[in-house]
């Protein structure tokens, strides 16, 4: 038998795990659906597909399978190529794979699109949080911070917390106070009318039209603590939301957490509202002082002769002379420094 001559065509060699070749270079998913997320559950985004001439079909399990809605409802997953980039209620987001919205199927987010703004809140007011910043929700254009004239008692600290989180966000702020068959609405609106906060009053069984109107066309995320009646309200704006309620404890004064998650809830008239879980603390260990005081811009240049790293609430602040010498309202002072004093992480007032 003639012996064979061998080449390296005859050698096979097995490529071990570092020689595949790899690429920075992802698919461009040019074919992808845009979406609206609209929910987020346990690793599981809800999206809103708009789709010409149909009409929306939801899936069985979603959280918004009553609300009308125009569009397709798609529940996602988020593709392993986003890593460890957040998806919140509000976002804009790419979807490729099976985005029939049929029952039991599940697409991909492949990208999320810039965001125009994006409310974030901390775990607590300490420069050492483990959390740092959360996101609540991404896109919105107007904060509606709810809270009640009765039943429970306003909370004028909280309100200032949410006001310095809309300027942080720059998010539109409204104030909305409902329950003013059971209190007046005069003291809490004087206090915030040296900031220009604008605001509605709503009473149990009231007309919605002035509450509508500032909604209309945009989207608006509610906030405020448990029991001030956020998802009474959401009911009564938006038909077949079906959002859980609860009464207020009589003991201590507070509400009882109902809705347990961020949904994002079309309106009839245009627009959209996102119910965010009544929250019992809003920590702004994130906000920077310039971040409040550029709200103030008739007191901006006041700052100008304060002592380096002022925080502009003690004696040293150059801000008081500037006042006195009627360069600004002395309620405008007020204002900020109850701003900055809850950014401290100052006691409540009840």
């Amino acid at each position: 038998m003639r012996k064979r001559d061998y080449d390296e065509d005859d050698v096979r060699v097995r490529p071990g795990k570092g020689s595949r070749p790899r690429t920075r270079i992802r698919p461009a998913h040019e074919n992808a659906v845009r979406g609206f997320v609209v929910t987020v559950d346990r690793g599981r985004y809800t999206c809103l597909v708009e789709v010409d001439g149909e009409k929306s079909r939801h899936h069985k399990k979603s959280k918004v399978r009553d609300a009308a809605m125009s569009g397709r409802i798609v529940v996602a997953m988020k593709a392993r190529e986003l890593g460890r980039k957040g998806i919140v209620v509000g976002d804009r987001v790419a979807l490729v794979g099976d985005v029939s919205g049929a029952s039991d199927t599940l697409a991909r987010i492949v990208r999320v699109e810039p965001r125009t703004s994006m409310l974030r809140r901390s775990a607590d007011d300490t420069d050492n949080t483990d959390g740092i910043e959360r996101p609540v929700v991404a896109n919105a254009d107007q904060l509606v911070i709810v809270t009640a004239l009765a039943d429970p008692p306003p909370r004028p600290r909280m309100i200032d917390r949410m006001l310095v989180a809309a300027f942080d966000a720059d998010i539109d702020p409204l104030l909305c106070l409902t329950k003013s068959d059971l209190a007046p609405s005069d003291e809490l609106v004087s206090l915030y009318d040296p900031l220009g906060v604008p605001y509605v009053v709503l009473q149990k069984g009231g007309a919605l039209d002035g509450i509508r109107e500032r909604l209309s066309g945009r989207i608006s995320v509610l906030v405020g603590h448990s029991g001030v009646g956020k998802s009474t309200l959401v009911n009564a704006l938006v038909p077949h939301a079906n959002r859980a309620v609860s009464h207020v404890n009589a003991v201590t004064g507070r509400g009882r957490h109902t809705s347990t998650s961020a949904v994002a809830l079309e309106l009839p008239e245009g627009g959209w509202i996102i119910d965010t879980p009544g929250v019992r603390s809003f920590g702004l260990a994130h906000v920077s002082v310039e971040t409040v005081l550029a709200g103030f811009p008739d007191l901006v240049e006041g700052t100008v002769t304060c002592p380096k790293a002022c925080n502009h609430l003690g004696e040293e602040c150059a801000l008081d002379a500037w006042v006195a010498a009627g360069h600004a309202d002395p309620t405008r002072l007020v204002s900020l420094r109850r701003l900055l004093a809850s950014r401290e992480g100052a006691p409540d007032d009840d």
